[in-house]
């Protein structure tokens, strides 16, 4: 048993005897067990390693991870991640609290605002440098994503490239110190009876909250679970989220919600799974060739995302001309045949 699971004589001295362990599902870029302790309790033992696309930044993923946790672990009230019970740093091994799932819930997404809302308040001014902070687009991606339109053969005003300056600016996350999950997707959210925790915080950083709320209304951007969500769900989920921050923090969310959606937008890597981020420019090939990520295509992924800024942005001040660019870059792949579908409306999540 000692040696199908990698705990050291600290950690076992630190949480016990494990009896029975299960190598569950997980990335290439770590090895998950269930372990039922000799006391029968239960834990989660958690390994990251050079894997998949992991490659050298092994030890880089741990340390995030570890401090997001950490982090979290300040929520009062209901937590919102598993306590780290006890970690090896020299082997990447982390042994956390075991939390009971409840699956597949319906209304999931007002307790997913909410505790997406209580994680994004735990951090502030004085945590800058404890996470790296958060990665947003670049002048590079703003390039492609006008290349694209001139690939799709749709004229780009001169507003355009004035209006992507400015939103790289208003995106710098230098001013923000929200605790972002990095990953917040259907699947790295537990369920459970006292609130939805959030697991996997690999991706941990330290940014605007919004660029995660974004997740909801343009389609879950990193993930492979993607969706459409409108109407109600939509509405309530956002206010939830809002009114939860104002309720911790005494002030309004900082930023504007349709920059964090345009962020998502311009970003081809967000097409992708992690393992092919960085190896294109992948909004140059949606112009010649359809590909797909999980059960939904890339075209799909970004006809939605086209659709939610033009609908944001239609009496915007800073981002009209974008969502006049990003309306005509839709009907023209919308023409395709076949034509991109619908991102399903449903919550899909990996059971």
């Amino acid at each position: 048993m000692r040696r199908r699971i990698p705990l050291n004589e600290e950690l076992l001295s630190a949480v016990g005897v494990p009896e029975r362990a299960e190598l569950l599902d997980s990335s290439p870029r770590s090895r998950v067990w269930r372990v039922r302790l000799t006391d029968r309790r239960l834990v989660v033992v958690k390994q990251i390693i050079d894997g998949g696309d992991a490659g050298a930044d092994a030890d880089a993923r741990f340390a995030r991870e570890l401090a997001g946790l950490r982090l979290a672990a300040r929520a009062v009230g209901p937590a919102v991640a598993p306590a780290v019970l006890a970690a090896d740093p020299l082997a990447r091994v982390m042994v956390l609290e075991h939390v009971d799932d409840l699956g597949k819930t319906d209304d999931w997404l007002p307790g997913y605002a909410e505790s997406l809302a209580r994680l994004h308040a735990l951090t502030g001014p004085a945590d800058a440098g404890t996470l790296p902070a958060w990665s947003g687009p670049t002048a590079a991606d703003a390039e492609s994503f006008l290349a694209l339109a001139r690939a799709l053969d749709v004229p780009v005003p001169s507003a355009v490239h004035r209006e992507l300056d400015d939103l790289l600016q208003r995106l710098d996350p230098t001013l923000h110190h929200a605790l972002l999950h990095g990953d917040p997707c259907p699947g790295n959210d537990l369920r459970t009876a006292e609130g939805v925790r959030f697991v996997d915080f690999e991706r941990a950083a330290l940014g605007n909250g919004l660029v995660e709320l974004a997740y909801v209304r343009i389609g879950f951007p990193t993930c492979w679970c993607a969706m459409s969500v409108t109407g109600h769900p939509l509405a309530e989920a956002e206010s939830v989220y809002r009114t939860t921050w104002r309720d911790l923090t005494g002030k309004d969310v900082p930023g504007d919600l349709a920059d964090a959606c345009a962020g998502w937008l311009i970003q081809g890597d967000a097409l992708v799974e992690r393992a092919h981020r960085g190896t294109a420019d992948q909004l140059a090939r949606v112009a010649v060739e359809d590909f797909e990520w999980g059960y939904v295509s890339a075209r799909e992924r970004l006809v939605h995302r086209l659709g939610a800024v033009a609908g944001m942005s239609r009496d915007h001040d800073h981002l009209h001309a974008l969502g006049r660019l990003g309306s005509a870059m839709a009907d023209r792949l919308l023409a395709h045949r076949p034509p991109p579908r619908p991102l399903p409306g449903q919550a899909v999540r990996p059971w």
